[in-house]
């Protein structure tokens, strides 16, 4: 059996009473569909609490899924602080992005992520999950009521990542990245 890709998956959001939860969790439950994927959930509150598990869990990662809200055009503050915290930790792996949101549906959030994780040597993958009015999309139980065109969407995403994860952690292994330019 091929080893599976280990997958952090970033919450975007730190606050309290976020939206951030109902979205991770119906990203879960769409990746427990594909078994080649384990999965790690890191959350910017982590940050303060153990940072050193944190940069330990993103170095273990061969891939990153970040589910982002998009607030006042832009992403948070606290995924911010996550994202500088660490340098090496992000380097050639793939990334991919889950957004919400009002009318943009967090696109604007992730098109800025985009220009961050490029200066990180990250691979960003264009594929993207975009919830607009994300908070009438799920029901009271998180639910998402009609998940054909997100579903389609994702199972698109996970495709690309996971073709970019193992490709990507056997080039790490063969040539790890930090000899590259040195």
């Amino acid at each position: 059996m091929p080893q599976k890709i280990k997958l952090a998956i970033i919450y975007g959001s730190a606050r309290e009473g976020r939206f951030c939860d109902t979205v991770v969790n119906w990203v879960a439950a769409e990746i427990a569909g594909h078994q080649q994927f384990a999965i790690d959930f890191i959350d910017p509150r982590d940050l303060g609490r153990n940072r050193a598990d944190v940069a330990r869990r993103l170095g273990d990662a061969d891939a990153f899924l970040v589910v982002t809200p998009e607030y006042n055009h832009g992403y948070t503050a606290d995924l911010k602080a996550l994202i500088d915290a660490h340098s090496i930790q992000w380097q050639a792996k793939p990334l991919a992005f889950v957004s919400y949101g009002g009318i943009s549906g967090g696109l604007r959030a992730i098109e800025q992520l985009r220009l961050v994780f490029a200066e990180l040597h990250v691979v960003a993958i264009r594929d993207t999950v975009s919830f607009a009015s994300a908070w009438s999309k799920f029901d009271r139980n998180g639910t998402l009521m009609d998940p054909r065109d997100a579903r389609k969407a994702m199972s698109a995403l996970l495709a690309r990542l996971q073709w970019w994860a193992i490709n990507l952690r056997e080039a790490r292994a063969n040539t790890p990245f930090l000899e590259v330019a040195a």
